[in-house]
């Protein structure tokens, strides 16, 4: 089930990609890659990569130490909402 990104998660990967971002560009200058569009996308796409890793380890890091939070009262009734949407319309999910 999907669930949102905790608070550090949030925090610390914004945190990481203003950092990728600046660091990033800086190589670039360094190399002499043209300013563009491609450059920038190529910036915005590694910074984003950089920092989605850095989301995963935080939120890996806070559920060894604290463990996986018990789903929430919405949550479940998503979860029940879906169950049951799909029972409605005859489709037959994958055993989990």
């Amino acid at each position: 089930m999907f669930t949102l990104p905790s608070l550090w998660n949030i925090i610390i990967s914004t945190i990481v990609f203003i950092i990728a971002a600046w660091w990033i560009r800086r190589y670039l200058d360094e190399q002499g890659f043209p300013h563009g569009m491609t450059r920038g996308l190529l910036v915005f796409i590694l910074a984003y990569a950089v920092s989605w890793a850095s989301g995963e380890l935080v939120d890996w890091a806070h559920n060894k130490i604290y463990g996986v939070a018990p789903p929430s009262q919405v949550e479940r009734q998503v979860e029940q909402d879906l169950n049951q949407i799909v029972k409605d319309s005859g489709l037959v999910l994958p055993s989990q």
